[in-house]
């Protein structure tokens, strides 16, 4: 029997990190950048009573449904996420406490910070 996840929370310490890898080219040079975010346990664990696994894995999703319901992504035709916009995506979940940063041959910023 494995315990239940929520009797868990309260022992969690430390940090999530999720993200990804982009490698590809830009104005015909190569270019890579890690594009993430980093969710703390014990914060996310004062603000919901769960770790900030189930956080990073809960918040994107309700921006995306936010974004679907004020229509600023049209829902009209089938598409994948990666063809709607970014941008709203990562101010929604900025503003929902889970902000996405960039790290790149420029450092490591906030995703807005271009």
């Amino acid at each position: 029997m494995l315990p239940d996840p929520a009797s868990l929370a309260p022992g969690y310490t430390g940090k999530t990190c999720i993200g990804d890898l982009v490698k590809g080219s830009k104005d015909g040079q190569p270019r890579e950048l890690f594009i993430y975010n980093v969710a703390d346990h014990e914060e996310a664990y004062a603000e919901t009573d769960s770790q900030g696994i189930s956080y990073t894995a809960g918040v994107p999703p309700v921006a995306a449904a936010l974004l679907v319901a004020r229509g600023v992504w049209d829902v009209q035709r089938m598409a994948n996420v990666e063809e709607l916009p970014a941008e709203p995506f990562l101010e929604a979940l900025d503003a929902m406490g889970l902000p996405t940063r960039i790290k790149d041959e420029h450092g490591d910023r906030a995703w807005n910070a271009l």
